[in-house]
C-alpha cells in the first residue's frame, strides 16, 4: 500500500462532486428559469468526469490519502464508477419530470451532494469520515424525498428523518465508544487495539453502527422508510434512494467489519440482518399493488443479498468482488425498474399495466428483463451477482446462507409475477382510464431501455466484469 498524506488529487471524484453540487445550488439562482436545463447538463458533465478520473485511479495501487483516513483502492473505485453512473441514469430519468420546474437546479445538487457522501461512505477508513460521509449521504434525501408537495411525500420525508436521526444517532454513538476504547478512530489502529477492549462495550459499538449504515442502505430493521419513500416521493427521488446510497453502505460494513475482533460475533450480526432483511422484504412485497411500493419492498430484500458477501468478509476471496459485481448488476437494474414507473407515472397500480406490451412493446421488453434481472434470471448480471454471492458464502462456511438465498431468490419470482403477466395480456375493451390518460415519458423510457440493455450487456460480459472488480 502506498501512503500519500496530504495528497488532495486521490480525492478528486468526491472534489468534483462537491464542487460541482456548490455550483448547481448558487449557479441555479443566477441561471434563467428558462435556462435551467445548463444545470442539468453541467451536473451530467460532473459525472461523466467523476466516472473518468475514477477509471484512472481504479488501475492503480491502494493508496490512503489525509493520514491513512481514507482509502482509494478495487473498492472505492467501483463504488466511484457505480454511483456516478447510477446518478447519471437517474438524472437523464429526470429530464421529464424536473425541466422546468421550480426546484431543478435544487435536485440537482441535492443528487450531487448525496453522491459524494456515498462515495465518502465507500472510501473512509477512519470513523470521524465515516460520520462524515453517512451525514453528507443522508441529509440530500431528506429534501429530494420532501421535495413535492404531497401530504405522501411529507408523511415519507418524515418518517426517513425521524429514522435517519435515530439510526444516526446510534451510529455517532458507536463511533465515541469505540474511540474511546482505543484512544483513536483509524481504522488500522481499532484493528490493533480492539481485541483488548471489552467485548461487550465493542459488540454494542458494532451493533449502533452497522444499525446506522443498515439504514443507510435501506435494510432490516431501518428499512421502515423505504416503501413510503418509493412510493411517495416523485420518480426522480425514489430512484435514486432506493439505488446510490445503498452503494456507499454497503462498501462501509464490508470495510467496518474487518475492523472488528473475533471476539465480537459480527458474522452472526450481520447473517441476521441479511437473513430478515431478504425474507422480510420478499414477504411484504407479495402483497403490494402499487409498483412504486413494491419496488420499496424488493429494494429492502436486495439489501439482505447484498449483505450475504459481508458475512464472509475476510473468509472467502469471492467476497468483495461478488459484492461489488452484485452492486454494480443492482445498480442498473433497479434504475430500469424505476424508470418503467416514471415514464408511466399515472399507472400506480399493477392492474394498470395491462396490455403494456402491446401499446409499449420497448417498455414492456425493458420492464420484464428489470424484474427478472431483481430475481436473478440469466443472461442478466444479478444472476451473476447473486450466484457469486451465495458461492461466497459456501466457500466462507455459511452453506446455510446460500440455500437461504436461493430459497428467497424463488420467492422473489412470483410478486414480481404479478406485475409482468399483465403487462402481456390484452388490453381491455376501451383502454383502463390509466392507459387511456398517461403520455410515455420520452427520457425516462429511454433510460428504461438503455439500463435494461447494460444490465443484459453486463451479464454477459459478466467475465470482464468480474476481473474489473477483483483488483490487480
Amino acid at each position: 500500500m502506498q501512503t500519500d498524506m496530504m495528497r488532495p488529487l486521490l480525492l478528486l471524484p468526491e472534489m468534483l462532486l462537491v464542487v460541482g453540487a456548490l455550483t448547481a445550488l448558487l449557479g441555479g439562482s443566477f441561471v434563467p428559469r428558462h435556462r435551467q436545463w445548463i444545470i442539468r447538463v453541467l451536473t451530467a458533465v460532473v459525472l461523466v468526469a467523476v466516472v473518468g478520473t475514477a477509471a484512472v485511479g481504479l488501475a492503480g495501487p491502494t493508496r490512503t490519502a489525509f493520514d491513512d483516513s481514507f482509502t482509494v483502492d478495487t473498492a472505492t473505485g467501483a463504488a466511484r464508477i457505480i454511483a456516478a453512473v447510477g446518478t447519471l441514469l437517474v438524472l437523464v430519468l429526470a429530464a421529464d419530470e424536473i425541466a422546468g420546474a421550480a426546484r431543478e437546479s435544487e435536485i440537482c445538487a441535492l443528487l450531487l451532494f448525496g453522491t459524494a457522501g456515498t462515495v465518502l461512505l465507500a472510501g473512509a477508513d477512519d470513523l470521524l469520515v465515516l460520520a462524515v460521509g453517512f451525514l453528507l449521504a443522508t441529509i440530500p434525501l431528506y429534501g429530494l424525498i420532501g421535495i413535492v408537495s404531497t401530504a405522501a411525500g411529507a408523511e415519507a420525508a418524515v418518517k426517513t428523518y425521524l429514522l435517519g436521526a435515530l439510526l444516526g444517532i446510534l451510529l455517532l454513538l458507536g463511533v465515541t465508544v469505540l474511540s474511546g476504547l482505543t484512544g483513536s478512530t483509524g481504522y488500522a489502529d481499532l484493528t490493533a487495539r480492539l481485541a483488548d477492549a471489552p467485548p461487550g462495550a465493542v459488540t454494542a459499538a458494532a451493533v449502533a453502527l452497522v444499525a446506522g449504515l443498515v439504514f443507510k442502505a435501506g435494510g432490516v430493521p431501518g428499512h421502515f422508510w423505504v416503501p413510503d419513500a418509493a412510493q411517495g416521493a416523485n420518480a426522480t427521488a425514489a430512484t435514486f434512494l432506493t439505488t446510490v446510497p445503498k452503494i456507499g453502505a454497503l462498501v462501509a460494513i464490508y470495510r467496518l467489519v474487518g475492523v472488528l475482533p473475533d471476539t465480537v460475533p459480527w458474522p452472526v450480526l450481520v447473517a441476521t440482518v441479511a437473513v430478515a432483511s431478504m425474507t422480510w422484504g420478499n414477504l411484504a412485497a407479495y402483497w403490494q399493488s402499487d409498483p412504486r411500493r413494491l419496488l420499496g419492498w424488493s429494494t429492502v430484500s436486495q439489501v439482505g443479498f447484498l449483505l450475504v458477501p459481508v458475512v464472509v468478509a475476510g473468509r472467502s476471496d469471492l467476497a468483495l468482488p461478488s459484492l461489488l459485481l452484485y452492486l454494480a448488476g443492482y445498480t442498473v437494474t433497479n434504475i430500469a425498474a424505476f424508470a418503467v414507473t416514471a415514464a408511466l407515472p399515472d399507472r400506480r397500480d399493477l392492474a394498470d399495466y395491462r396490455g403494456l406490451a402491446a401499446q409499449a412493446p420497448w417498455l414492456a421488453a425493458a420492464l420484464v428483463v428489470a424484474l427478472l434481472g431483481l430475481v436473478g434470471t440469466p443472461p442478466t448480471v444479478v444472476f451473476i451477482g447473486k450466484l457469486t454471492t451465495a458461492t461466497a458464502a459456501w466457500d466462507g462456511g455459511h452453506g446455510w446462507l446460500a440455500v437461504v438465498v436461493f430459497a428467497n431468490t424463488l420467492i422473489s419470482l412470483f410478486y414480481y409475477l404479478r406485475w409482468i403477466v399483465p403487462t402481456y395480456r390484452r388490453p381491455e375493451p376501451g383502454g383502463h382510464p390509466a392507459e387511456r390518460s398517461s403520455a410515455v415519458g420520452r427520457w425516462a423510457s429511454r433510460t428504461a431501455v438503455t439500463a435494461a440493455a447494460v444490465s443484459l450487456a453486463l451479464g454477459l460480459a459478466g467475465g470482464m466484469v468480474w476481473t474489473a472488480v477483483s483488483g490487480p
